[in-house]
C-alpha cells in the first residue's frame, strides 16, 4: 500500500527530501474524508507519495468509485500539501486498482470503525 513511499525513502534522496517526506505524511494526516470523519492516511486511501525538487506526486484512491466527496478530498490533499514549506507543485492521481477495502486501514482506524 505504501510501496511508493517506502521505495522513495530507500533511494538516495536529494538534500532536504528525506526531511520533506515525513512532513508530507504528517500533513496528509490532516486531510479528512468528510463522510467518514477520519484522515486519508489512516483510512488507507494514500497508496504512494513521492517528492523531488519541490514537486510532489500522490497516488491515492477513494472508498468507492462514486465517492461523492472525491473531488473535495482530492482538492484537500492538494491544498494541504501546497502549504508545506518547499512544495511548489502537487500532482494527485486517483486510481481504482487495487480497490480500497477496510483491511487497508491502520489499526487505529480499524478499531475506531469496529473492524478490530
Amino acid at each position: 500500500m505504501r510501496a511508493m513511499a517506502e521505495e522513495a525513502r530507500e533511494e538516495p534522496a536529494p538534500a532536504g527530501e528525506e526531511e520533506l517526506l515525513p512532513r508530507l505524511w504528517e500533513a496528509l494526516h490532516e486531510v479528512f474524508d468528510p463522510e467518514l470523519g477520519y484522515n486519508v492516511v489512516d483510512l488507507g486511501l494514500v497508496y504512494g507519495l513521492e517528492a523531488e525538487g519541490g514537486r510532489v506526486r500522490v497516488v491515492m484512491t477513494m472508498t468507492t468509485p462514486g465517492c461523492p466527496a472525491g473531488d473535495m478530498i482530492e482538492d484537500g490533499v492538494r491544498h494541504r500539501l501546497l502549504q508545506v514549506p518547499g512544495v511548489v507543485q502537487v500532482d494527485v492521481r486517483v486510481v481504482w486498482s487495487p480497490p480500497w477495502t477496510p483491511e487497508m486501514m491502520s489499526d487505529d482506524a480499524k478499531r475506531y470503525f469496529g473492524f478490530a
